[in-house]
């Protein structure tokens, strides 16, 4: 018999579970705050709940700890990326990086990633499972422990596509915005998606005040599907309507991830081309050039065909930036610390 994830559960659900095992719904109330405020993750630091209850909790609940396995710095101290290990043994990674507003933790939302976009290291190695809501969240929980530092933007945007992980990502949002919870305001938070249409307009639906990004990577739909399989599924046209559509029903703006790889979607009437298509929508571009990983050969944009791509996007008008590189010394590109740690690990 499978034992229940208790971080998983929201108050409510919590105050249920707690009324079926026939104990006070007050309870609930105090264990939460031990889950998601103070962060604990053994039920003995639990001082205010009967001891009694603590071992019927450890008995048949789950708290889903994490383990740490591995942690790099970059040498500027902006960036550490976190190699963590899962109950069933599996691997995850996320990224704290270091700003001037605050600390940002990106997260994963699935072992392995099954998108199979070309220029991405998460894919590898192929798909395992989905991550529930509390294996999401312990990233997060983790991470400020470790560093004894508030996290204030979280970007679900490590290995995985999250909207294939679509209950999961829900239930793992309203957890860490609640106000009873770690409370980080659903606007501080990011999803990105590679695109999927139908999970983007049902997304649309929670009308969440969260920032959605869509991982477009090229301006026609010849080039996607080059890059990206999901492209052979959905045209760059049906995104951007279902993109319209989160946008008209939540009024959050959209931000189009663009990774720049040289020789394949950085050519000036490419940024032309991608202008065209983005012009008028109330969107931000964010370039990145592309972090490149020794199975592929994709290379890197250089500087300045990236700033001139820029700013041929801002002379039709659009908002652009270029993101900063951080962590490229430390493997901090998605699923690269993970697959690198597998093979020294097997010997391959």
């Amino acid at each position: 018999m499978s034992k229940t994830d208790i971080k998983s559960l929201n108050l409510q659900g919590l105050r249920e579970y707690l009324v079926s095992i026939d104990e006070k719904p007050f309870r609930a109330a105090q264990i939460y705050e031990w889950l998601h405020v103070k962060l604990i993750q053994d039920y003995e630091e639990m001082t205010n709940i009967p001891k009694n209850l603590r071992v019927f909790l450890a008995e048949n609940t789950d708290l889903k700890n994490l383990k740490l396995i591995q942690t790099l710095t970059s040498k500027t101290g902006e960036t550490q990326k976190f190699l963590f290990q899962l109950e069933d043994g599996n691997l995850l990674e996320c990224v704290l990086m270091k700003y001037h507003h605050g600390n940002s933790v990106c997260i994963s939302s699935q072992v392995g990633c099954k998108m199979g976009c070309r220029f991405c290291a998460s894919t590898l190695n192929g798909f395992e499972r989905n991550l529930t809501a509390s294996e999401m969240l312990n990233q997060i929980y983790l991470v400020q422990r470790l560093t004894g530092e508030r996290v204030s933007n979280v970007v679900v945007m490590g290995t995985g596509e999250p909207l294939d992980n679509y209950d999961n990502l829900v239930a793992f949002i309203r957890l860490l915005s609640d106000e009873m919870g770690l409370h980080i305001s659903q606007r501080n938070i990011t999803v990105s998606t590679c695109g999927l249409v139908d999970k983007i307009r049902k997304l649309a639906e929670e009308k969440f005040q969260i920032t959605l990004a869509l991982s477009l990577h090229a301006s026609n739909d010849a080039v996607r599907r080059e890059l990206m399989p999901i492209a052979n599924r959905y045209s760059i046209e049906e995104v951007l309507h279902a993109c319209d559509d989160y946008f008209s029903q939540t009024g959050r703006r959209m931000t189009f991830e663009y990774s720049l790889i040289a020789g394949e979607n950085d050519s000036h009437e490419q940024a032309r081309e991608l202008a065209a298509l983005l012009k008028g929508k109330n969107a931000h571009i964010n370039l990145i050039p592309v972090n490149p990983i020794k199975e592929r050969d994709y290379k890197q944009s250089k500087g300045d065909s990236v700033q001139k791509f820029k700013l041929i996007l801002e002379k039709y008008g659009i908002n652009v930036t270029i993101r900063r590189e951080m962590g490229t010394d430390i493997n901090a590109a998605c699923g690269q610390l993970r697959k690198s740690y597998m093979e020294e690990t097997s010997g391959v």
